[in-house]
């Protein structure tokens, strides 16, 4: 009798066993990852009901003390111990409190590369209170002044390979910012940090500098990108900051691995989920000035990495690097990070070994992320009934046209269909709140949607259009700003860049559209960078487009550079290609016209230019 009974159970564990992988193949998957995010939230819960508020910098006092003589950071050979980094942080918390007027909550700035002492800065400003700026090194004159002003900080904090750019615009900065720059000699002006700190105490400032009122309360600025324009300075709470640093965590990421990061630490990648991460871990990070495809795969080898960070270009930089032998031969585990392509993607696992791709979608300033945590390639992640409990968001119509989200008559959006691409927008409430920027108002209203749905609900504008397929796996499609409309169609500039790029000849390309005389929407170009000793072949462009993309995605001009400007993340930058069109009269640079009578790419004179302005040749 029991063996009867015991068999049948069997059976129906297996029968059941099997319906699930039928019918929910990813149920074990999204409910472990679910485990993790409830786990989270009754850590933070647990801490509020006991009146503690625990920060990212919280975490890391602790480790200094139950860990104190485990690297913590690894920079050009030399360590960097969870004490050493606790002592240097005290000497900085101690010069601006006895030689500024810095109070709790005032702003400091920060311009510095990738080196320690920007973890220094930031963890001994934020132990005095200080709400902390990072300035993007990259930025300059006008723009960087603009950053600055923006977030009003009552000092600036300056590497010693920065002086020269602050510098060029001390005459223009606010009279009440205070110029710290961190070399014995700095310019007329500024004060020397490096000498302050030489003589300044190790010992603790008093804790109730650095205690939050709120895990609301703002922690640091990080600037967006500025892909198509100014930098806005997006507010960081220091719940945003606890929910970054949880990222390499809920990834499977632990107090044994060796993290290398080569991104910009004045991005919150580089920051947040970076060195936050290996705060929240405990763990070690190997900290890159500058990221280099030549020394990655060296330097991951030479410090036993385990877990790098990444986003799409970097990787796609490392396939196009020559091939060696025992590419296979590290220890790299897992690699996190946003915006891989999908056949990048594949070549990079063949490539270099079996490294579990982990995917992920955020905002700086957001107020939604998506992680892949099933490691289906080209996706950023899966939605599901329990994820939808913890993050209300949608995927929404949009009119390319009129560049803003489609209304029905009754002045409501309205969902698309799974497998459409549609914009995402993610639901403001107190559990997933929207902090916006510093500044103007209008910068964070602008981000904004009001009365979405029903009347007065407020959303989250992410900007970015994606796409849910049958299994609710999310795939990015592009941005809107980077969509643009063509022949009553819309263009994908990811899409035609993939296409273009296969050549074998291009090493770099950006799409975007201009706008026409006489014509609706945009026409596409397309900016290339040629790759060394090769030369440009039209004939081959045309034909790859002609035959691989639809008439009204093929780039109408083409534009030859030798350098493309990019941000700090390496995203291509659009905006002053836009502007710049395609004037013969403006741009020094080769410029060609998609000839369909020659079937190739001729150039661009200004003869043509004019007969194109006056409609005499059709496009």
């Amino acid at each position: 009798m029991l063996l009867s009974w015991l068999t049948g159970l069997g059976t129906g564990m297996i029968f059941l066993h099997c319906v699930q992988r039928l019918l929910f193949p990813y149920f074990w998957d999204d409910f472990w990852f679910l485990l993790k995010v409830v786990r989270f939230g009754i850590q933070t819960a647990k801490y509020k009901r006991r009146g503690e508020l625990v920060t990212v910098l919280d975490k890391f006092l602790s480790h200094a003390k139950r860990q104190p003589q485990k690297p913590f950071i690894i920079y050009e050979g030399d360590i960097y111990t969870y004490q050493d980094v606790d002592k240097r942080s005290n000497k900085v918390a101690r010069v601006f409190l006895n030689h500024s007027s810095l109070e709790k909550g005032d702003t400091v700035a920060l311009l510095m590369s990738n080196e320690p002492d920007f973890v220094h800065m930031w963890f001994g400003l934020a132990k005095l209170g200080c709400v902390v700026a990072f300035l993007n090194y990259n930025v300059r004159a006008n723009s960087l002044l603009h950053c600055i002003r923006t977030c009003e900080p009552k000092a600036l904090v300056v590497g010693a390979d920065l002086l020269g750019i602050v510098e060029e615009i001390l005459p223009n900065l606010p009279q009440n910012v205070s110029v710290w720059g961190m070399k014995d000699s700095v310019p007329q002006g500024m004060i020397s940090l490096t000498q302050k700190l030489s003589t300044s105490s190790e010992e603790p400032v008093p804790r109730s500098h650095r205690i939050a009122s709120s895990l609301k309360s703002t922690c640091l600025y990080i600037f967006t990108s500025g892909t198509t324009g100014l930098p806005k300075a997006a507010v960081i709470s220091q719940l945003q900051a606890l929910k970054g640093s949880a990222g390499l965590w809920a990834f499977g990421c632990t107090a044994d691995d060796i993290v290398y990061i080569t991104l910009p630490l004045y991005h919150s990648s580089g920051s947040l989920l970076g060195i936050g991460g290996c705060v929240e871990l405990g763990a070690t990070c190997v900290l890159k000035k500058k990221f280099s495809a030549s020394q990655f795969w060296n330097d991951c080898k030479k410090y036993n990495v385990t877990v790098f960070q990444y986003i799409g270009e970097l990787c796609r930089y490392l396939c196009k690097q020559p091939k060696r032998e025992g590419e296979k031969d590290h220890q790299v585990r897992l690699a996190v990070g946003n915006g891989i392509r999908s056949d990048v993607w594949r070549q990079f696992l063949d490539r270099f070994g079996n490294i579990k791709m982990c995917e992920l979608y955020g905002a700086t300033e957001g107020n939604i992320c998506f992680m892949n945590h099933t490691g289906k390639i080209g996706s950023v992640g899966r939605t599901n009934f329990f994820y939808k409990l913890f993050f209300n968001f949608h995927l929404i119509k949009y009119d390319f046209q009129k560049d803003e989200p489609l209304r029905n008559e009754k002045d409501w959006c309205s969902q698309v269909k799974k497998g459409e691409p549609g914009l995402l927008i993610s639901r403001v409430n107190t559990k997933n709140p929207f902090f916006g920027y510093a500044g103007s108002y209008r910068h964070t209203q602008n981000k904004l949607l009001f009365d979405v749905f029903k009347k007065g609900d407020v959303y989250f504008n992410t900007g970015d259009l994606m796409v849910q397929d049958q299994e609710n796996f999310l795939y990015f499609w592009d941005r809107i700003g980077d969509t643009f409309r063509w022949k009553g169609e819309n263009v994908a500039t990811t899409e035609v860049a993939d296409i273009i790029g296969m050549l074998d000849f291009i090493q770099e390309i950006n799409v975007y559209g201009v706008a026409v005389s006489g014509y609706e929407g945009k026409a596409g170009m397309a900016s290339i960078i040629l790759k060394p000793n090769k030369s440009l072949d039209l004939e081959k462009i045309y034909e790859q487009v002609v035959t691989s993309l639809p008439a009204y995605a093929c780039p109408r001009f083409l534009r030859i550079q030798e350098k493309m400007e990019t941000t700090g993340t390496f995203k291509l930058q659009k905006f002053q290609l836009v502007e710049e069109g395609f004037n013969p009269l403006k741009i020094s640079d080769p410029l060609y016209f998609m000839d369909n009578l020659k079937k190739s790419y001729v150039p661009l004179t200004i003869e043509l230019y004019n007969q194109i302005m006056l409609g005499e040749i059709k496009l």
